[in-house]
């Protein structure tokens, strides 16, 4: 009964393990820390582990860093805005291929056709849910 119990340990254990390793990690960016946090809440509530990042130009090199599943990204930011990030992003070898999912209040077509020549995998309007934003996210990972 014993070695039962042992292999059932193991077993549970093991895929305890599994699943934290399979955690995907989201890179978050919004000039908006309220943004932020409720974007950032719904990615965790989600599954994902977050890192969040309040300027483009800082998370080109967080990006790098932390080699993300996924970036999420809003569009209209000061300095650099989200789809001059996006095309960074696609130039640098090392993030080449990480998919991006915009989150923006931009919402006509023409704004999700320019931000898809720029490499955004998936689009969502803000504001949005927490299952919108989610499932673009898992689309994309």
């Amino acid at each position: 009964m014993l070695q039962i119990l042992d292999l059932v340990a193991r077993v549970f254990s093991g895929l305890f393990v599994h699943k934290e390793l399979t955690m995907s990690t989201v890179l978050l960016v919004d000039d908006t820390l309220s943004q932020l946090e409720l974007l950032g809440g719904y990615l965790r509530s989600g599954g994902f582990t977050v890192v969040s990042v309040s300027d483009a130009k800082d998370a080109l090199a967080k990006a790098e860093q932390v080699k993300p599943d996924a970036i999420v990204t809003d569009l209209v930011m000061p300095g650099m805005s989200g789809l001059e990030f996006c095309r960074n992003l696609k130039k640098n070898p090392a993030t080449e291929s990480v998919p991006i999912v915009a989150c923006s209040t931009k919402n006509q077509d023409i704004d999700r056709l320019w931000a898809m020549k720029q490499g955004v995998a998936a689009y969502v309007t803000k504001p949005c849910t927490q299952d919108e934003l989610v499932k673009a996210v898992k689309s994309v990972v």
